[in-house]
């Protein structure tokens, strides 16, 4: 579950009810996509009346947006804990392995709607959720960095790096939270093939 947060930088706290509201329209969106789910859908599937669900959001768009930063806010504030406590590159790759996946097994319904509509978004707000992407592969990157100049991995091009972690994103795809595999078997399974790669 999204973790709540005191404030958005917009002065708005987020409520148990705004987090619902989002939990709610994010299924949503993924079932039926951000085009096809109006506002009175979403109210009547939250309980809320329009006035109240206003209360809580501002916008369709608004919704749209946390949902899909919200996830890799969470990604961020993870691996930059991951980062500051491991300092050995490759427990530390693990453990980020570890934790994408879990967040992914999580949020399927947000990463969904994150791959599928991110084009409904304005441009400034799609450029905020592709700068949270690259700053969340720039923790990735630079694991990679400590473990090459420990001599433990070799020279690893951006683009493979995007490649690897591409294996995790679209993970979506295919994912099933409650399969023979959990979240964290896939991302120990998932770190053996980014070490493979990256080991010198």
């Amino acid at each position: 579950m999204t973790r709540p947060q005191a404030d958005k930088g917009d002065g708005r706290k987020v409520s148990p009810t705004r987090l619902k509201v989002l939990q709610v329209a994010a299924n949503l969106f993924a079932d039926r996509g951000y085009s096809g789910v109006g506002v009175n859908e979403i109210s009547e599937a939250t309980g809320l009346g329009r006035g109240a669900l206003y209360y809580h959001i501002s916008s369709k768009e608004d919704l749209l947006y946390d949902i899909t930063t919200a996830y890799m806010s969470d990604l961020i504030t993870d691996g930059r804990a991951i980062a500051d406590a491991e300092t050995d590159p490759v427990e530390r790759v693990r453990a980020l392995s570890r934790a994408l996946m879990m967040t992914i097994s999580e949020h399927l319904s947000e990463m969904t709607v994150c791959f599928r509509e991110l084009h409904a978004l304005t441009d400034e707000r799609r450029r905020a959720v592709t700068g949270l992407h690259s700053d969340y592969q720039a923790i990735w990157a630079m694991a990679l960095a400590d473990g090459l100049t420990k001599g433990v991995f070799k020279p690893t091009p951006s683009v493979v790096l995007k490649g690897l972690l591409g294996m995790y994103f679209y993970s979506f795809l295919w994912l099933t939270p409650r399969g023979p595999q959990n979240a964290a078997d896939i991302g120990n399974a998932f770190a053996d093939v980014v070490l493979n790669s990256v080991r010198k």
